[in-house]
């Protein structure tokens, strides 16, 4: 059985060193953090199962640290451990999700219950979190593929023909489509269906990562290697490989990708030993592949093995038609979900609905549905529910190119407007999104990673 992973983060180098021998004599596997900062970048890019944090440190504290893990990582449970506590302090750091709070210098025995009982309640945490996902995908009821445009009639019917063979089929369309949707279903409607459905957001995972991710790796084969990993083929033997913007995917990733699915075989990393696998490939992008390929960012050997079948997903501002449908289905179900009474809504939101340009999509029209129905007094949704709660105003576009005219005065260089530009907009998404990261990444179509580098450069911040 292998050895959970503790992070001791600290300043104080002789604290790091203290609880190092202790745990380690305990037989835990420890690594250590300078600072918060360090704290995050090791958060990251490798697995632990738990933390032990210091509140007071340079550069970013613990209670910073604790406030990014309980929205980036809620799974992995946190003890705090500092020298300057105090009931306020105590309070605080269980409101933002730590399961303990110990004072230096902390007696022994009570430590080492607290991480014994950290430790298993993450473990029981993580272990709820993969039922749930089990169950959503398999045990209950799959969302259904909503419309009936032109063009979702010919996805449906393209699923249809494609899900009983073995082809490998290659999904486009914009972030917030639907293009998960379209794989599962692929897999739910085909003779693997009774296999596992094993998802990659390769936009998701560090690029140092990504091969680790697909191909699992062996013990020692690189620093943080504590561990033997199981890949995702491995995991998907026998069912379906979903690879999500696999446009993001590295070019080393790609080309033990292109061999695995030549010779049906993987080799994890760091091992020496050929692993035959049965995976069906289901893969997805938002980007222009061929373009992609002309500029060298993607293979074009692997782009034919991927797309033997293709199918765009589009836009939901071509089908407009199909608006009514999709917000009908949110709202029943998002009433359910939210235990409140369903609402209809009336002919004229649903019109000023079908005029939005919908940029997020599905994704989006499921957030305003869901926003709509907790504000709305009524029992009806109103055109002018629609006007007051969904953002820009759909009734008044028209003062728009005005507002950004004046802007643009304000500003003699282009790079000084486009900055300007993407940080209000950057600033204005993690607002909507209550300054949740990886939601707000999601939503946009960028890299968490890439997210966080912006938020660096335009000094982005949330305000306590």
């Amino acid at each position: 059985m292998a050895k959970p992973q503790i992070l001791v983060v600290d300043d104080e180098p002789s604290i790091r060193r203290t609880l190092r021998d202790i745990l380690e004599y305990e037989d835990y596997g420890v690594h250590e953090a300078v600072d918060g900062e360090d704290a995050v970048t090791r958060l990251r890019s490798s697995l632990f199962d738990l933390v032990l944090l210091d509140i007071k440190m340079p550069k970013r504290d613990g209670m910073e640290v604790l406030e990014w893990m309980s929205r980036e990582m809620p799974e992995i449970p946190a003890v705090m451990i500092s020298g300057h506590g105090t009931i306020e302090t105590a309070v605080e750091a269980t409101r933002l999700g730590a399961f303990d709070f110990v004072e230096k210098p902390p007696d022994l025995n009570r430590m080492l219950v607290t991480i014994r009982n950290a430790l298993a309640r993450g473990k029981l945490e993580t272990a709820n979190r993969r039922m749930k996902s089990t169950i959503e995908h398999f045990g209950g009821e799959i969302t259904p593929i909503l419309g009936e445009s032109a063009a979702i009639s010919r996805i449906k019917e393209t699923i249809e023909r494609v899900a009983p063979t073995e082809a490998r089929v290659l999904i486009t369309g914009e972030p917030g489509t639907g293009k998960e949707l379209v794989a599962r279903w692929v897999h739910q409607l085909s003779p693997r269906k009774d296999g596992h459905l094993v998802e990659v957001n390769c936009a998701a995972i560090p690029g140092e990562l990504i091969e680790s991710e697909l191909f699992g790796h062996e013990k020692g084969s690189f620093t943080g290697a504590t561990r033997q990993r199981i890949g995702t083929f491995e995991q998907a033997d026998g069912g379906t490989l979903f690879l999500d913007e696999i446009g993001d995917m590295s070019p080393n990733a790609q080309a033990k990708v292109l061999r695995a699915l030549q010779e049906n075989k993987i080799t994890r990393v760091g091992g020496d030993r050929s692993i035959p696998v049965n995976v069906r490939v289901v893969a997805a992008t938002n980007k222009d592949l061929m373009e992609e390929i002309e500029q060298n960012n993607f293979r074009e050997d692997l782009y034919h093995r991927l797309s033997v079948i293709l199918i765009h997903v589009p836009p939901l501002r071509e089908r407009r038609d199909d608006v009514p449908i999709i917000a009908r289905h949110f709202a029943s179900t998002l009433a359910r979900r939210n235990g409140m009474q369903p609402k209809e809504f009336t002919d004229d939101a649903i019109d000023l609905l079908k005029r939005y340009e919908w940029r997020g999509n599905v994704r989006e029209l499921n957030n305003v549905v869901e926003r709509l129905l907790i504000l709305s007094e009524g029992e009806e949704i109103t055109a002018d529910d629609v006007r007051r709660f969904v953002q820009p105003d759909l009734s008044a576009p028209a003062s728009q190119p005005e507002d950004l005219g004046r802007l643009v005065g304000e500003y003699e260089q282009f790079a000084e407007f486009r900055d300007m530009a993407e940080k209000v907009f950057i600033q204005k998404k993690l607002e909507e999104f209550e300054w949740n990261v990886s939601r707000t990444s999601e939503e946009i179509g960028i890299q968490r990673s890439h997210l966080y580098n912006k938020m660096n450069k335009y000094g982005i911040e949330r305000e306590e």
